[in-house]
């Protein structure tokens, strides 16, 4: 009976799978959720290999799911444009304080965006963007007066502020799109100046305008009287005293057709032309 009680040996072929599947289970359970990432829309990725050479240049992950293994790491940047303001207090041409209110729409380079996070990382708008936008803002602004910077100039100076900003920004993995300088302030006594001596200028264009109005129009009226004159004094010379009597038998002779009650006197009017005496 003894050779009965013994236990039959376990055959480790048959279980190899059963303990297989829960080494699996059991390593998705820990470390399912470091295996897979998604990438929103707007969205790209850069890959961290911990165990083959750090940041991933070569390759920009893009929307979607994606697997890697759970000891490396996945850096989601923001690929849409973006928006960054400043307001900032700068020095014009002449050493006087002026504060600009700046915004710039800018993104990362998508192919660079490796670059990108190994040389600024995720916050290089603060890193990059920012001092960008004021150095280039300080750099122009510098070779303006404030009334060229509140007034004349406004438009030209916000292309060399994006010109600049752009050369910086190159260099540093981010597209600049667009600059815009939404408000520009100055000290009350120099706006205040420069409001009145524009609204003189203003003035002084109108009054000349006027003046100029008036001028063009004296000299329109003078030259058309003096056409009129010549005009008269041409007609007033081909009318001799032929001509004149020669028109007043035409027009006798006209009227001699017409069927309305007349009396004409031949050679009784003035210089000898005809007399019409009871037309109607």
């Amino acid at each position: 009976m003894a050779q009965y009680d013994q236990q039959q040996p376990i055959d480790i072929k048959k279980l190899r799978p059963l303990i297989i599947g829960g080494v699996v289970v059991v390593f998705f359970l820990l470390f399912g959720s470091k295996m897979t990432v998604t990438i929103d829309s707007g969205e790209a990725g850069v890959l961290f290999r911990t165990f083959d050479g750090g940041v991933d240049i070569e390759q920009t992950y893009g929307e979607g799911f994606h697997l890697m293994a759970p000891w490396n790491k996945m850096y989601i940047y923001e690929v849409r444009q973006q928006a960054a303001s400043e307001k900032m207090s700068v020095l014009s041409s002449n050493g006087l304080e002026i504060t600009l209110d700046v915004t710039l729409w800018f993104e990362p380079k998508y192919s660079q965006l490796g670059l990108l996070h190994q040389e600024k990382g995720t916050e290089y708008s603060l890193r990059v963007v920012k001092p960008a936008i004021g150095a280039a803002t300080k750099s122009v602004i510098g070779r303006y007066t404030p009334e060229e910077i509140y007034s004349t100039k406004r438009d030209i100076i916000q292309t060399e502020i994006e010109e600049e900003t752009s050369k910086i920004l190159v260099e540093q993995y981010v597209q600049l799109n667009e600059v815009l300088v939404k408000d520009v302030t100055l000290p009350p006594t120099i706006k205040n100046a420069i409001e009145t001596k524009l609204k003189q200028e203003q003035e002084s264009l109108e009054y000349k305008f006027k003046i100029e109005k008036a001028t063009k129009e004296a000299e329109r009226q003078r030259i058309d009287a003096e056409g009129k004159a010549a005009a008269n004094k041409i007609l007033s010379e081909s009318l001799t005293d032929k001509i004149l009597k020669e028109k007043g038998i035409e027009a006798t002779l006209e009227l001699a057709k017409s069927p309305n009650a007349k009396t004409i006197v031949i050679g009784s009017g003035k210089d000898g032309l005809p007399l019409i005496l009871g037309g109607q």
